[in-house]
């Protein structure tokens, strides 16, 4: 019998035809891939280049009460923001030690604000505490005023100067916030921020 060459040339063209659909099918998939992970590089880059720039002030301070202004400042191609929650974060200058009364549940810890201002409860829809307000939406280059009062030291730490003790623990500290800002076709924003409190003279008893 003669070789069969018609059916060896067809398997052959079968076994190319298959390696080079193969082929294909690895360099689309790697296109796809590459093409996936420059897109996702340049979400992130544009989401990072509109990360939201705020300017938070403490003015118009009456007593223990005063103003906290927070100010969508850019980018300009930002243009809004769909919803901005503001929380006041713990400082790291905490001092949690018990005077007298016992010591604190980590509830109670967790529910006082540690810092030298809180928002004012019952003002723009804020908590109990004082930690959070209710959300709102702002325009770049607008703001939003919001009432604040000093902080009181929690009921645990006791003693007839506990006032003097806390309010000069907080002289000349940060307010601390954290802002989360949201927008429609974005990933969440967060954004730390300390604002400079107005400085007063130290308080001592006699």
């Amino acid at each position: 019998m003669g070789t069969p060459w018609a059916s060896i040339i067809g398997g052959t063209t079968a076994v190319f035809s298959a390696v080079a659909t193969g082929g294909a099918w690895l360099a689309a998939r790697r296109a796809n891939a590459t093409a996936d992970a420059v897109a996702r590089i340049e979400r992130d880059r544009w989401h990072a280049d509109l990360t939201p720039q705020f300017r938070v002030t403490i003015e118009r301070t009456e007593g223990d009460r005063a103003t906290l202004s927070v100010h969508l400042a850019g980018p300009l191609p930002l243009h809004h923001l769909d919803e901005i929650r503001v929380k006041v974060v713990p400082s790291d200058d905490m001092d949690r030690t018990p005077r007298l009364a016992g010591p604190p549940t980590p509830e109670q810890v967790a529910a006082h604000v540690w810092g030298p201002y809180r928002f004012t409860h019952g003002a723009n829809g804020a908590d109990v505490d004082g930690r959070t307000v209710e959300p709102f939406a702002l325009q770049v280059g607008t703001g939003h005023p919001f009432s604040v009062e000093r902080t009181r030291p929690p009921h645990w730490q006791e003693g007839n100067d506990r006032e003097a003790r806390w309010r000069d623990q907080w002289l000349n500290k940060p307010m601390r916030l954290v802002l989360t800002c949201r927008r429609d076709g974005f990933e969440p924003w967060v954004v730390p921020y300390e604002v400079d409190v107005p400085g007063r003279p130290r308080v001592r008893n006699l």
